[in-house]
């Protein structure tokens, strides 16, 4: 199952996060590149005090722990509607009533 997973990861080209077991960390905002076999590719990027590098890793399939990815995210502070990103075709019964928010 987690095979097909990242397979379904890897063609959306989403950012994904990736807790390795065997080192107990996890690679955070990093994009499937391919997997073959038992073989994942990976590229993320790490910042350090000075710079920031980018890696790319091969992983086995059994290192990985957990595979997590971000829906949506939502500015925190002061907002106003006119702040969001609304579709327009969005259902009324999804949409947010700011008058009940505010």
């Amino acid at each position: 199952m987690l095979h097909r997973k990242i397979d379904q990861l890897s063609r959306e080209g989403t950012e994904v996060w990736i807790y390795l077991r065997d080192q107990g960390v996890w690679l955070e905002r990093a994009r499937i590149l391919d997997l073959q076999g038992d073989l994942v590719t990976v590229r993320y990027e790490l910042e350090d005090e000075d710079e920031i590098c980018s890696w790319e890793e091969m992983i086995r399939l059994e290192s990985i722990g957990t595979i997590k990815r971000r829906l949506s995210s939502v500015p925190t502070g002061a907002m106003s509607l006119a702040d969001l990103n609304v579709s327009e075709d969005c259902p009324e019964a999804e949409r947010i009533d700011w008058k009940k928010t505010e």
